[in-house]
């Protein structure tokens, strides 16, 4: 299964959170720890999803960027 994963950066850590899977989200103070950690939410959440007989969902995020022009 591949998920989009969507990573933030905060003045002091990073978050990470699934699209596909609402509630699935991590944070730490790098991005190695949080590349991590979001990796064992997802494990996790789709082991308590199968656990309480939830389909899992499948993927259908995208991303998608626009250019803006910057008015300078």
């Amino acid at each position: 299964m591949r998920c989009l994963v969507i990573i933030e950066k905060g003045p002091n850590n990073f978050s990470a959170y699934v699209p596909d899977l609402p509630g699935c989200t991590s944070a730490g103070e790098t991005l190695d720890e949080t590349m991590l950690g979001i990796r064992e939410a997802i494990e996790g959440h789709l082991e308590v999803m199968k656990e309480f007989g939830d389909p899992i969902p499948e993927p259908s995020s995208e991303p998608v960027f626009i250019d803006i022009p910057i008015a300078v």
